[in-house]
Order: structure tokens, then sequence, then C-alpha cells
């Protein structure tokens, strides 16, 4: 690709018409078939609960009431180099939660409620319970998420490094593989991409095991160029014969399960040469022999790999994007965002930190055009709502209960289509790549029933675990409201919090005269509910008066399509 040029293979329509919403105002002087022409120069507009709501919901699960009055006591830069250091410790290990009575040979060496993490069991019974097990802690995780950016940098990388855990019944890979992603989620994608390649869980998941001399698996060769590093754009620049080549560079490699690690073998690799295409200018990596032979070659292919500066930033580059801006890369951002980043990107030798820290301080990145148009996904819409409405967890001496909950979410999250550790293929969840629909994919005919059937649920009785009732108290989220007693205050700040889209002062009236004000004009209809209830907690009668009305709110602000926006 030539300096200064970008090259869009995307597409004419507009997206965003997906959903009904209210149009934005984009400037008069676009470019032909552009959102937008912002670029990367420092925003420097106003920085109001709009804009901090916007980036908590791009860089965070939902934007929690809290987290937005503390970010709105700092300045947009303050706030998104705060995003951006991570200074919190590493989330605890996952629990044994479960029950191992049916396997043949239980882990009687972990106490329940301790971790699994540090011992090794074969028993495949075990390995099913300690896998769900990590599901259920990676949910608890990111309900707890700390104010920074790791857990949703986390989510990125695993969608990025595709893993599937049913490929293994060892749950210690997974633990080691997700906390190599979150451990290096904002380093440098060329040293994560090396890590990766003798990970555990990969070298299952890709059948890096099996490679070795005289019977080269191709199928991590394949991954690591065309979806890891260089993108399926670049093909068939990269050849076949490229594929190939790299394969028998990544043979010798292996897992020893009991120590939780990959190891070299000599014996298994391919000593000779190996020489790629013109793609790679010809390039030759010498064969090596003895102890060190793997880590050598590994060394030169990603060397070289990542040599091809332009298609390896581009390709990560539009990838970061996607995940925190839009999913249609047209010609303008092209031009105005990917490629002076992917220079970035190399200029900083391939850290990701500086590349996100300058589109999330970006105009392009505040832009009326970008906000609002992404489709929540599955984690983000579960998550986002339990953190957003102040949704209460069992505390850390209550895990078995903790751990059943976070269950029920984990359910909601995969018949959302969004399964965590557990992608559809080593392409990721396909709302991320699949041209032309990109994050529509997550909204059908089943989808979309199935978000509104998690909201009635948490507003109307929740689900209830050892008599501890996970559910969304709406009277409880409406008193850290600015003005609760005072309907049209209510309704925006509820509103502001909750979507990205403005509703027209049509709708907003309606739903405070028909809901709030049961059918009433006058707002002290409403107030007087409110102050009553107020005044004596214990009156059942007051309390059900507000909160039959409350409940019947925000059931319908969660069930239109604006809410599914972010």
């Amino acid at each position: 690709m030539p300096a200064g040029s970008y090259k869009s293979n995307e597409y004419p329509m507009d997206r965003r018409a997906f959903l009904t919403a209210k149009k934005k105002t984009y400037p008069k002087n676009r470019i032909a078939g552009a959102r937008t022409n912002s670029g990367i120069a420092p925003y420097s507009g106003p920085w109001s609960r709009n804009e901090v709501v916007h980036l908590l919901k791009r860089t965070m699960f939902g934007a929690a009431p809290a987290d937005i009055d503390y970010f709105l006591g700092k300045s947009m830069d303050q706030s998104v180099e705060e995003l951006l250091t991570i200074t919190s410790p590493l989330p605890s290990a996952p629990l044994k939660d479960y029950d191992t009575s049916e396997a043949l040979t239980p882990d009687n060496n972990v106490d329940t409620g301790t971790t699994w993490v540090n011992d090794h069991n074969t028993d495949d019974i075990i390995g099913g319970l300690r896998k769900l097990s990590f599901k259920k802690w990676w949910i608890g995780v990111m309900l707890d998420q700390p104010r920074n950016i790791r857990e949703k940098m986390t989510l990125f990388w695993h969608n990025h490094f595709a893993t599937e855990m049913a490929s293994t019944q060892n749950a210690r890979f997974v633990y080691k593989h997700h906390t190599l992603l979150r451990n290096n989620c904002l380093g440098s994608f060329k040293a994560l991409a090396r890590a990766v390649a003798v990970d555990p869980l990969m070298l299952v998941y890709q059948n890096g095991e099996q490679n070795q001399k005289g019977a080269p698996d191709e199928n991590f060769a394949r991954e690591l160029q065309e979806l890891f590093t260089l993108g399926k754009e670049n093909h068939p620049n990269y050849t076949e014969d490229d594929v190939k080549a790299a394969a028998r560079v990544l043979t010798g490699w292996q897992n020893n399960e009991e120590t939780n690690t990959s190891y070299f073998t000599p014996g298994r690799h391919d000593t000779g040469n190996k020489t790629f295409s013109s793609f790679y200018n010809n390039t030759t990596i010498a064969g090596k022999s003895g102890a060190t032979a793997g880590d050598e070659e590994l060394d030169a292919l990603i060397n070289m790999i990542f040599s091809k500066g332009t298609e390896a930033s581009v390709y990560i580059v539009k990838e970061l994007y996607r995940w925190f801006v839009y999913y249609e890369v047209d010609e303008a951002a092209g031009q105005n965002v990917i490629l002076p980043l992917a220079q970035m990107l190399q200029d900083h030798n391939w850290d990701i930190r500086p590349v996100l820290m300058t589109l999330l301080k970006s105009e392009h990145f505040f832009d009326v055009a970008n906000q609002g148009c992404l489709i929540k996904s599955p984690v983000d819409f579960v998550i986002g709502i339990c953190r957003e409405m102040k949704v209460t967890f069992p505390g850390d001496n209550e895990y078995a209960t903790a751990y059943a909950l976070w269950d029920s979410l984990l359910y909601n999250c995969t018949i959302l289509q969004q399964d965590p550790g557990d992608p559809p293929s080593v392409s990721g969840w396909p709302a991320y790549y699949q041209i032309p629909s990109f994050h529509e994919l997550w909204i059908n005919n089943d989808t979309y029933p199935h978000r509104k059937q998690l909201t009635d649920t948490l507003i109307d009785y929740g689900y209830t675990v050892n008599g501890f009732q996970l559910k969304i108290d709406v009277i409880e989220f409406t008193k850290s409201l600015s003005n609760p007693g005072d309907a049209k205050s209510l309704l925006e700040d509820a509103l502001s919090i909750l979507y990205r889209i403005e509703l027209s002062d049509a709708i907003k009236e309606q739903l405070k005269r028909e809901i709030l004000l049961t059918g009433q004009t006058n707002d002290y209809y409403w107030t007087n509910a409110w102050n009553t209830y107020i005044a004596n907690p214990s009156d059942m009668m007051a309390y059900q008066t507000v909160v039959s009305r409350l409940s019947e709110l925000y059931r319908y602000l969660f069930a239109l399509p604006e809410f599914q926006l972010s």
C-alpha cells in the first residue's frame, strides 16, 4: 500500500439508519461518502455529561452513575489518561464453586471457595466445571471493573486472538491465556502476537502441539498472518507457500499440562531454511537446531511479519477503530484517522497505548457522527445495564451465591449470541468482521425479544439464589438522580445515563404524562407521590405507587430501539 493512501473496501449505505433515532446534524463540508472529515486533532469542544457518558460507554461496560460523576470532576485529558493508566491489581483468581461428586478424579485437594488455578487435574468433568467457573468469574470481573479500560481491552484481544475454551478441558490453560491478554492489553501488539504464538491455549486450539517436522500443521501459520497481524485484505499478497514456510518455522512446540506451560522440543523441529515470497522481500529464515531454535526462528518470523509496517499497523488500527468508534471505515476515516494512527503505532514500536490515547482524545472520537452509533454487544448490554442501574451483588463472603448469579448473566450473554470464552470461530464474533452487516448481526428476531425479556426480568422479579435477589431496584437508581422529585428532571437524568440518542420532546412529554403522571397533566402528581414515599418509606401504598410507575417507565425505556445503541 503506497504511503499516504488509504484503500477503502467499504459500503455505500448509512448503517445508522438501522434503528429509528433522532437525526444528528453533520457538517456541511463533508466529502462524498464520508460521515465526517474530522481527524485525530485533539478534541476542544465541551466536556459535559454527554461526552463523559460517550467516553465511558466505549471504554468500559456501561456508564455507571458514580463513574460519570467521578470523571465530570476531571478534564477530558485527565479522564482519558486515567482510563488508560492501569494501576489496579489483577482480579483475584476464579474459585472452586462446583460439586465434584460425579468426577472420577475429584479435585479434593482444592477446598471449596479457594482457587483451582494452581492445581493440575486431568479429569474431564473437573475440566468442564472449572471452565464454567472461569466464565462465571469473568462476568463478575467485568461487573466489578475498576475505572480503567483493562476489561474492555481484554475482551477486544479475546476477539482478536480468538480461542475457544471448548478446544481443551484444561481450564488452567484458559486462565493463563486470559491473564496474558489482561496483563498486556495496552502494551506492544508485536510482543503480544509473539507471546500468543506459543501460548498453551493457542497451541491447543490451532493444533500447534501437533506441528512437527515432516508433518507441519498450517493452522496457526495461516491465522497468524490472515487474522492476527496482516488481515485478509493483504492475501494473496502473502502466498500459500508463505503459510507453509511459517508452519515449518513453528514446528516443535508442545504443552506440559502439569506445569501449565509450553516448551520447545528440538527433535520435532524442522531445521531446514525457510524462504518466503517477494511479499516478504524473499526473506530466508535460516534453519536452527538446538534448545533455542524455536525461539530464534519465531523471533525471526515475527520480525519479518511486522516488517510489513503499513499492512500490520493499518490492520490492527482498523480493528481498534471498529471496536471503539464505528464499524464502517470510510475513505475519510481511513485518510484522517487510520493512516496517521497506523504510522504512530509503528513510530512507538507497536505500543497500543499512545494510539488509543490519541484516538480517545481526538475530535473524531467525540464527533457527533460517532456518538450513539454502535449497537451494544450482548456483553455490553448485559453487563452495562447492571452497572448503570446500580444492581447489587453478594459480597466476597457469599461466593457461591455470586457465582450462581453471574451464571444467570452468562446465560443471557450466550443466548444473545456472545458467549465469553467461546467465540464461534478463530475469526471471533461475526459482528466485528462480517461485511456489510457488522454489529447489526447482534439484533435479529431471536435476540431482540431476549434482550427485552432480560430487562423485564431484572425489573419485575430478577434472579434469586440462596435468598439473594439479583434485581434492578428502580427506587434506589432513581434516588441517585439529581432531582428525582421533579418528573421532567428525573426523565432527563435517566436518559442522560441510559441513552445515547436523544428522544424527541414530544416522546419525553408523553412518557412523563402517561407513566409518571398516570395520565394527569400537572407535574405535582409525581412530585407528591415521590415526596409521600420519601417521607414514609414504610408506607406500602406509597411505595407501590412509586415503584409501579418507575418500573413501567424503565421497562418502556429499555424496550425502545434507541436503548440498543452505545
